[in-house]
Order: C-alpha cells, then sequence, then structure tokens
C-alpha cells in the first residue's frame, strides 16, 4: 500500500489524518477496519470526531443514525490507540539530533523555545527566544511526549 512505500523510502515521514466515526450506518465491521488501518498505518497525528448531523445534508435524514453511547465509545476507542500511536511515534526522536526551526517562545515556559523538526513534531527545549526565533537550531531530543519533544540545544545553525 501507499504508505508502506512511504515509509521504505522516508521512514520519519509523518502521516496524519482525520477519522469520523458513527457516520450513520457504521456497523461494529466497519469500525474495527477503521482500527485495524490505525494499527497499520500508526499516524503521528489523527483528529477524531464523533459523526454529528447537519441540516440539509442527506445523512442527517438517515434511519440508520448511531446512537450518541456507540459514537462516544468508538471515539474513546480511536482515541486512546491514536495516543499510543502518537507516542510511539515520537519515541523514535528519543536521544537523536534533529534540526529544528524556532518558532516562537514556549508559552507555558518562557526560558524555552519552541518549534518543529522537518516532520512537524513540535519540540521544547531552553533558548533564548530573541536569539533563535527564526532560525535553526541544532537539537538532542531528551524526552518523548505524545505529541511534542523535549530537546536540549546542541548548536546554532544560521
Amino acid at each position: 500500500n501507499i504508505i508502506r512505500k512511504i515509509r521504505a523510502k522516508a521512514p520519519d515521514a509523518s502521516i496524519c489524518g482525520d477519522v469520523i466515526v458513527g457516520f450513520p450506518g457504521e456497523s461494529e465491521e466497519a469500525f474495527q477496519r477503521t482500527l485495524d488501518l490505525m494499527e497499520e498505518v500508526k499516524f503521528d497525528n489523527l483528529n477524531t470526531f464523533a459523526y454529528s448531523p447537519r441540516p440539509n445534508t442527506e445523512a442527517a435524514d438517515w434511519d440508520n443514525q448511531i446512537p450518541p453511547e456507540v459514537q462516544s465509545e468508538r471515539l474513546q476507542r480511536v482515541q486512546a490507540l491514536a495516543v499510543t500511536h502518537a507516542l510511539e511515534r515520537s519515541q523514535r526522536y528519543l536521544g537523536r539530533v534533529v534540526e529544528v526551526l524556532v518558532e516562537d517562545r514556549n508559552p507555558k515556559n518562557g526560558d524555552e523555545v519552541m518549534g518543529r523538526t522537518r516532520q512537524g513534531r513540535q519540540v521544547f527545549f531552553p533558548g533564548n527566544v530573541d536569539e533563535l526565533k527564526g532560525e535553526y537550531a541544532i537539537v538532542k531530543i531528551v524526552e518523548a511526549r505524545t505529541w511534542s519533544l523535549v530537546g536540549a540545544i546542541v548548536d546554532n545553525v544560521k
């Protein structure tokens, strides 16, 4: 499949997507195929939603609406798996030295800056935002979080 081809050529490619659970007529079997796809792809980031009817759309009038409690349970299962995979994908960076484009100050810690790897993974590390904003920094990753990484600056690249 296309994901295997991408990962063969670019193992660090960031694969992201969207999942809507509970669309009218979604069977448990169809939902299980969504989970199976998630297991195969292991998305770096997955936006997840429960279906909600919208006025003037065909599906809003279908008789086979999925009960809210089923939608909620399916959404929780998808989100739990998405978190597991995101952390797994973050952990591949542990111990690596990566190039990070510094974007701004960490809003939760003024002594840190935040930036992104070439794959879009957010990285936080100690640094002076006035010196580093808009610059590339060489950063060693020391902690992997579900949606971000923590590092220590090794060098500035101008």
